[in-house]
């Protein structure tokens, strides 16, 4: 079957679905960006991506290009449009087409694409299996809440990782604290037994898996803290773990090469795995979807 990708206002075959060359999106990273898992025909987190997407609209002051009620119905078309019961939808919107110029163009309309992707479904035993990261600085600008589609940075680090033989990066600010993954939220156990991931700033973006796992470790009585932790505590940590909307909660057993605790899949992270799964099954998403909280 041919993808099928909405491209301002027109359903069209992935293929030859297109944007304008002077598209600021295109000439200057000026947009935004979404993704939203899907599992077993059920949208995760739509309306933590709403909010978060909402956020970074309106910190670039980008206008929304249709209505947020009108969005929700092109994604789920899209969706189906593409007979994806577990995968993913990227949204991304941009300021619009407009002469090229640093400034804001006057009467510019902003751009939205739709596309939709399959993907395995969700597998506990793979993401039980462990994978290992390394650390590199995090050279981006500072604003790291916002959903940008600037992400050489990023792109830089996961690169970096592939060719080291790891799943991830884990950047790390000047005062040598883990900020997050390239594009994934950032976790550790210390030996006590205490779940702790950075905490809300504009150091880190708000993931919807995050929140998910928060307020399930919350309704099954674990306890956390949300604070930065350096790297020599990560090393020092009994286990590890990275969150996102495609990587669901995946184990972490090596950083830089030294094995995290005993080397295997920790105990607390396999049941966030159990609790994130139950409570996306069950609830869809965060409750609380305020990314400053």
């Amino acid at each position: 079957m041919s993808r099928i990708a909405y491209v301002n206002g027109q359903y069209l075959l992935h293929s030859e679905a297109a944007v304008h060359i002077e598209d600021r999106g295109y000439q200057f990273a000026d947009g935004v960006y979404e993704v939203f898992a899907l599992h077993r025909g059920q949208m995760v987190g739509e309306k933590g991506h709403m909010e978060r997407l909402t956020h970074s609209l309106n910190e670039l002051r980008i206008d929304w290009p249709i209505s947020r009620r009108a969005l929700a119905i092109i994604i789920r078309e899209v969706a189906r449009r593409n007979r994806v019961k577990d995968g993913l939808v990227y949204l991304q919107i941009t300021r619009g087409v407009a002469r090229r110029d640093h400034p804001f163009p006057k009467d510019c309309e902003s751009s939205l694409v739709v596309t939709a992707r399959q993907l395995p479904p969700l597998d506990k035993e793979a993401l039980r299996q462990g994978v290992g990261v390394i650390t590199i600085p995090d050279i981006r600008w500072k604003r790291h809440d916002i959903k940008s589609v600037s992400l050489l940075p990023n792109i830089l680090g996961k690169q970096q990782a592939r060719e080291a033989g790891a799943y991830e990066a884990w950047m790390v600010s000047e005062d040598g604290m883990v900020t997050e993954g390239t594009s994934t939220n950032a976790w550790i156990v210390t030996k006590s037994g205490q779940l702790v991931t950075h905490n809300v700033s504009h150091a880190i973006l708000n993931g919807i898996t995050r929140l998910s796992v928060l307020e399930a470790a919350t309704g099954a009585g674990l306890s956390f803290e949300e604070r930065p932790f350096s790297v020599a505590e990560a090393m020092e940590a009994k286990e590890a773990f990275v969150t996102s909307s495609t990587s669901h909660v995946k184990a972490v057993t090596s950083i830089d090469g030294e094995s995290v605790g005993n080397g295997h899949v920790g105990e607390l992270t396999g049941q966030l795995l159990d609790l994130y799964v139950d409570f996306i099954e069950a609830k869809g998403g965060p409750a609380n979807t305020s990314i400053w909280n």
